[in-house]
């Protein structure tokens, strides 16, 4: 037997843990909620359908979680804002794939709204003109066309509204001596 474990007696070197799974829900429930706040914030929906997946009944689940909100554990809100500081400043995501992403992880969608408001139409624009100027270096030597395909579709791709990504692209091929004329056409279909 490796040393410090009794597993047979729960010896003074054991942890609850080690000692098996308890039999009680509510302690399963506290138990599994700690583990996963440990390694990264969650939202109550993420703890919930964990809680869901290993058959802990509904109400000790709910009883932890409503405790948990209490003492500030579980904070969908602030696991909001600083999921859109994040994903924003980290990705160059926009808005509307930042509501998406936090939609799908069970966040209520009045504090998805909240949260995405912190960002404004001019950073978001700001946003999406650091990230062509990036891309527009790579795509340097091929056809118009194909710049302008690349560059919006990796705006889209994040979020960005079609509208806002010609607009920026087009604004970025200009000031790199791209004809204006031909790229009007882009932006009146």
């Amino acid at each position: 037997m490796p040393r410090g474990r009794d597993e047979s007696c729960g010896g003074p070197s054991s942890t609850r843990a080690e000692q098996g799974p308890s039999r009680d829900p509510g302690e399963q429930a506290r138990a599994l909620c700690l583990r996963l706040l440990t390694g990264t914030p969650r939202t109550r929906a993420q703890l919930a359908e964990a809680m869901r997946r290993r058959g802990i009944p509904d109400d000790a689940a709910e009883h932890v979680l409503s405790r948990f909100e209490d003492v500030g554990l579980i904070d969908d809100a602030a696991f909001a804002d600083a999921w859109v500081e994040s994903r924003h400043h980290g990705r160059g995501l926009a808005r509307r794939a930042l509501a998406r992403e936090l939609r799908t992880r069970g966040v209520d969608s009045a504090v998805v709204e909240r949260a995405v408001e912190q960002l404004d139409a001019a950073r978001e624009e700001e946003t999406a003109r650091a990230l062509v100027e990036r891309k527009l270096r790579s795509t340097r030597g091929l056809e118009r066309d194909k710049r302008i395909r690349r560059l919006a579709g990796m705006l889209a791709r994040k979020g960005y509204a079609e509208g806002l990504a010609l607009r920026v692209v087009r604004r970025a091929l200009e000031e790199e001596g791209e004809d204006a004329e031909f790229l009007e056409g882009y932006l009146s279909d």
